[in-house]
């Protein structure tokens, strides 16, 4: 596959991929996904009743089903029945942390961001948080790996923007424009799931060291 951007070709091995552009927080879709889910569906029927009913509402099939198809792979990589169940039934705060971890899960970049910058900002007890931490985690990434360097600054630009939405969906941020961070508080059940599947190295993200 070759980049658009300058004809070289791109490594499709790269962990880090720019799908998060069109598969974002997706948190009302991880919500009614996860309660069919809980149901006992199958994945299959999971993804006809989405797609059949347009449970997403999007304009097109083909979104609605894309969406779904993301939907599930998070859901299935939490690994943990109790995880589902949370975003499914759980108030929309603890719901939506553990979303976010299925992401971060699912989505490297998302990953490495929240723990290399937003885990080191509670780690320093730094609260800034501006345009420039942004800026320089994009700089390090396209830096330190070939496929990164090879996106476009539209497509960095659009990251930005949809990482910065996710720390507000998630109350990380007051708004888009703030400059700084808020405390947030990691849900006993999401931690012990956490440490359960041995990657506290995500811990930080959440603003926990104990």
């Amino acid at each position: 596959m070759n980049n658009p951007k300058n004809g070289t070709p791109v490594d499709s091995s790269s962990p880090y991929k720019a799908s998060l552009t069109r598969e974002q927080f997706l948190f009302y879709e991880m919500r009614t996904t996860a309660k069919l889910m809980m149901a006992g569906l199958s994945d299959e029927d999971i993804m006809n009743h989405i797609v059949n009913g347009n449970a997403f509402q999007y304009p097109t099939e083909k979104s609605v089903r894309g969406q779904a198809r993301a939907c599930l792979v998070r859901l299935h990589m939490l690994g943990d029945t109790s995880l589902v169940e949370a975003i499914a039934t759980q108030p929309v705060e603890t719901a939506k942390q553990v979303c976010l971890y299925a992401l971060m899960k699912y989505n490297r970049l998302v990953w490495d961001f929240m723990i290399t910058v937003i885990g080191e900002k509670y780690r320093l007890m730094d609260t800034s948080f501006g345009k420039i931490d942004l800026n320089t985690y994009f700089i390090r990434l396209q830096e330190q790996n070939d496929a990164v360097a090879t996106w476009s600054d539209t497509t960095i630009t659009k990251l930005k923007q949809v990482l910065t939405r996710i720390l507000v969906e998630n109350e990380y941020l007051d708004n888009a424009k703030t400059d700084h961070i808020n405390p947030v508080w990691l849900n006993p059940t999401l931690e012990n799931a956490i440490r359960s599947n041995n990657e506290d190295a995500a811990l930080p993200a959440f603003n926990c060291f104990s």
